[in-house]
């Protein structure tokens, strides 16, 4: 079963500015696309889509325009900036790249009230337009601040990333579980099976994961799942992209070949348009 990796973090600190990465310093170097396909491509990942790596605002287009040169790179995501006043001019640069599929602004780490605002809302209707959709990066405390922008914003598509981040080391599955079920009401929000391994302590297995990669398709179907890798953030506890990959195929082993299909490429291709 081929793959189509949704959410792929290439890192270049020789090109640019990552403030983040000094608070990570089991990834604080290089991550390049040649070592990322060296161990994609034997576990069946063929081509994959650039998730913004939360750059210095200023690298922000720069750095979607340097991945969409690079090999099997089928599309980026944006960083972007829905609380100022010009987004629509950030937008419309983007969209001269029809390579570009996406945005998202990293919200987890954000006050609550900076995405409910009629600014932030009012420009995120644009988006249609401009045939961009929009990543959610929300805690899983937050997930009800995405359901509040999927129903002022429903001609948005909305991909939750990371499966609502639940604490898989904390609270575990609730409340996490009804948050998932309320923002999963909403018909213009799809989920994204990644970055829960990061939730994890080192040593987590296939059966660590099934209970909450099976909830998030469960709730929102197999025609609104994508896959991601979340590589190399995934790796931070432990794990490798081989570990990721196989676990996720272990955990849908049953799926039928079709259902297998519309989780690993099929939606994505669909959703972001690739």
């Amino acid at each position: 079963m081929r793959i189509l990796d949704t959410h792929l973090h290439l890192i270049y600190p020789e090109k640019f500015t990552y403030p983040w990465l000094g608070n990570a310093p089991k990834i604080n170097k290089p991550w390049p696309v040649e070592a990322y396909f060296a161990e994609a491509l034997p576990l069946g990942i063929e081509s994959a889509l650039h998730m913004e790596v939360d750059v210095v605002e200023t690298d922000a287009v720069a750095e979607s325009e340097f991945v969409l040169t690079l090999p099997r790179i089928a599309g980026a995501i944006a960083a972007c900036r829905p609380e100022h006043m010009n987004f629509v001019d950030q937008i419309e640069r983007l969209s001269e790249h029809a390579h570009i599929k996406g945005v998202r602004r990293i919200l987890h780490e954000a006050p609550d009230e900076l995405s409910q605002s009629d600014l932030f809302i009012e420009n995120l209707r644009h988006l249609p337009d401009y045939d961009l959709s929009f990543d959610l990066c929300l805690r899983a405390d937050q997930l009800w601040l995405g359901a509040n922008l999927a129903q002022r914003a429903p001609d948005v598509t909305f991909i939750l990333d990371h499966c609502g981040n639940p604490d898989i080391n904390g609270l575990g599955l609730d409340p996490w579980r009804g948050a998932l079920k309320e923002i999963a009401r909403n018909p213009n929000v799809m989920a994204k099976v990644s970055g829960i391994v990061n939730h994890c302590d080192p040593g987590w297995t296939a059966e660590t994961l099934r209970p909450y990669v099976e909830h998030v398709i469960e709730t929102f179907g197999w025609d609104r799942v994508v896959w991601g890798s979340d590589h190399p953030v995934a790796t931070v506890t432990g794990g490798t992209l081989t570990d990721w990959v196989n676990a996720a195929r272990e955990i849908v082993r049953n799926a039928s070949p079709d259902e297998q299909a519309k989780l690993f490429h099929r939606n994505a291709e669909r959703i972001y348009k690739v």
